[in-house]
């Protein structure tokens, strides 16, 4: 399930999910759990191992689209009002909701989360911690990042896997010599280049667009090669400018229109359900150019602090049964692409079987690797702002030749007199 606006790609493809929502507990109690898509399915397919716990206890799923979720969860948390016994979160919501202080600190008596921190990926936990040190939130699954790539469109462009996985700039070379031997695209939209390289290169406690001491970091070098990079990918005309999720974009893949994909590992399982199913075979994963490790979403369950006193011990028993079940997490990875986030499970053999939809690659080995280099980042309460910011700039770079330099200057300017407030 993502860097927050690669993240919002796998979000906006569960919002086009239907909603849904289980009956409410006819007698004894009733534990509420709030989920978005594809989690609340996740959860659905967990009822009957809670039920062999707890018969007693009805678990009732309130479902809403992506957006509508989280911002019902917003809204809750402010004014204490509808508040359910747990709720999930995307992963680029999780340090927002950390900030306000409305969640559980699990770190506290009863819950002593810190005993289960050597279980988890060590950046998914991490994810969690808000600055105060507080642990707001268990982790599920995680996105570690990945670039795939159609095999048969690279083999007639006499290109090799070494040759997109190497430098940036042998990436964006490789793409002209795909454009101009088969006329497929190198990628869908250049964001997804820029969204990966200001990811790379960070020293201790420094975030995306903001250090721990909200010190503006977005015009250094860092941002600047992102946008050369970026625009040197353009002025070859090597993406198709269309948006993720997008129908342009589902049709990219389905004619062979588009040759790579920077994304989550679950966008494979997303290709071979339903955005290209007749296209299986023909793919491949990699690393991330650079030996880049970002991270594509992931979801997590946390606890509101004003929620219900009463039903707080089996809330956090739920939660613990969502995370740290070894069966329950394989079987949401088998089902639902959703890539666990519980250590004990990557010794599992099914990362060692092959993956049809990529020509029998063992690519979750490749997955399980990359999601161990990854390391979470510092998320500071204008980080949504900042990427709006960063990529209006981007955009006035790509399409009105503003001056890289002058447009990380004026992103930087901005930021300052927003981040002191």
């Amino acid at each position: 399930m993502t860097s927050d606006s690669s993240i919002s790609r796998r979000a906006l493809l569960a919002s086009a999910l239907p909603l849904a929502a289980s009956a409410h507990a006819s007698e004894g109690q009733t534990l509420t759990i709030a989920a978005f898509p594809l989690v609340d399915e996740i959860v659905r397919a967990a009822i009957p191992a809670w039920q062999k716990r707890h018969p007693e206890v009805e678990l009732r799923i309130l479902s809403r689209q992506y957006s509508d979720h989280h911002t019902a969860m917003t809204t809750a948390l402010s004014t204490a009002v509808a508040l359910p016994d747990v709720m999930a979160l995307e992963s680029s919501f999780v340090g927002r909701f950390a900030q306000g202080g409305g969640l559980e600190d699990l770190r506290q008596a009863p819950y002593g989360v810190e005993r289960f921190r050597e279980r988890l990926v060590p950046f998914a936990y991490d994810q969690a911690i808000a600055r105060n040190g507080a642990v707001v939130a268990m982790p599920a699954d995680i996105g570690p990042g990945t670039l795939i790539y159609r095999h048969d469109i690279l083999a007639k462009a006499g290109v090799q896997e070494a040759e997109l996985t190497g430098k940036w700039e042998d990436y964006v070379a490789a793409g002209a010599r795909i454009k101009a031997r088969t006329g497929a695209y190198l990628i869908a939209h250049v964001q997804e280049i820029k969204d990966i390289i200001i990811r790379g290169g960070l020293n201790a406690g420094e975030g995306l667009y903001f250090d721990t001491q909200s010190r503006v970091l977005v015009n250094s070098p860092r941002f600047e090669r992102a946008f050369e990079i970026a625009l040197l990918a353009r002025r070859q005309g090597l993406d198709a400018r269309v948006s993720a999720w997008s129908n342009d974009w589902a049709e990219g893949f389905k004619r062979g229109r588009l040759a790579t994909e920077l994304s989550g590992a679950w966008v494979v399982g997303q290709l071979n359900s339903f955005i290209a199913p007749s296209t299986s075979g023909l793919w491949r994963a990699a690393p991330l150019p650079e030996n880049g490790a970002a991270a594509y979403g992931g979801a997590f369950y946390a606890m509101p602090r004003r929620a219900a006193p009463e039903r707080k011990a089996l809330a956090w028993e739920f939660m613990q049964l969502m995370t740290l079940d070894p069966r329950l997490q394989l079987q949401a990875f088998k089902d639902y692409d959703a890539f666990p986030a519980l250590l004990s499970t990557h010794e599992d053999p099914f990362f060692d079987q092959p993956l049809p939809f990529l020509g029998g690659q063992r690519a979750r080995q490749l997955w399980r690797e990359a999601a161990r280099r990854i390391t979470a980042l510092p998320v500071h309460k204008q980080n949504q702002f900042a990427e709006e910011v960063v990529q209006t700039e981007l955009d006035k770079v790509l399409l009105r030749d503003k001056p890289i330099r002058a447009a990380l200057a004026d992103a930087e300017q901005l930021l300052q007199r927003r981040a002191l407030r």
